[in-house]
């Protein structure tokens, strides 16, 4: 693990990924070998376990791939158990506060910088192999993504992104439309307006705005407003479309 993919975040570059929500190594595997920058391994809404979760891990590292897990809460203990397993980083939904993403951060980091249980034999230092340099400074390696998703969130843009280690602001499309009364609305002007309050935040205070985009005609407009944390789709989305894709053409046959 090296500090280059936080650096290249931090610097405003722009880094492609894509969500993994079915739970499946294979898939994530696929999607490391097929030029993305960063995955993201759905813990949130995908049926994954802990097992699932280290198979995952075990599979970007056959890549050149990021690995970051969101989580399904900010609760310390779900951060230890991703990290552990050698998550690059953590996305964590519904941060609504300064206060949250403090405590986001916390999860991530060691003492004195935060509460991460500390424990030597574990994936990510190499079972300890390199556990100091892992110790001193994952904090300076490991990527915090806060998910903007709520109307109250809106409301403390400022508060979270000041926030040491809460490295990019990751707008959660569908839950922020839906909050807004607008759900599935991504070219609301409501939701615009959100999406560059949301980037005007971030650069305000050095960090990275990111977002989901479902569709590929939205990749262009988001990265112009501010976007340079971007994932695209889904390996349920694609498995999905193209199953139905296939079976509509033997009906049609």
């Amino acid at each position: 693990m090296t500090p280059d993919f936080r650096n290249r975040v931090l610097a405003g570059q722009f880094v492609g990924g894509t969500f993994l929500n079915l739970g499946s190594s294979l898939t994530v595997e696929m999607a490391g070998l097929a030029g993305f920058d960063w995955l993201l391994l759905d813990h949130e809404h995908g049926p994954g376990s802990d097992t699932t979760l280290l198979h995952q891990l075990q599979a970007v590292a056959a890549t050149p791939a990021v690995g970051i897990v969101r989580i399904a809460a900010n609760d310390p203990v779900r951060f230890k158990r991703a990290l552990d397993a050698g998550a690059h980083g953590v996305m964590v939904p519904y941060v609504s506060s300064g206060a949250e993403a403090a405590a986001a951060v916390a999860g991530l980091r060691y003492p004195p910088r935060g509460v991460r249980g500390v424990a030597k034999l574990n994936r990510a230092a190499t079972f300890g192999a390199d556990f100091d340099a892992y110790y001193a400074h994952a904090h300076e390696w490991l990527v915090t993504m806060p998910q903007i998703e709520s109307v109250e969130a809106l409301h403390r843009l400022d508060d979270i992104a000041a926030v040491d280690g809460a490295d990019v602001l990751f707008v959660g499309p569908l839950d922020l439309t839906t909050n807004l009364g607008i759900s599935g609305q991504y070219g609301h002007p409501t939701f615009i307006e959100a999406l560059r309050r949301v980037a005007e935040a971030a650069k305000r205070h050095g960090k990275a705005a990111g977002i989901l985009a479902l569709d590929p005609a939205n990749v262009a407009p988001w990265r112009e407003i501010g976007y340079t944390v971007m994932a695209l789709g889904s390996d349920g989305g694609a498995v999905n479309a193209a199953l139905r894709a296939s079976a509509a053409a033997l009906k049609r046959a």
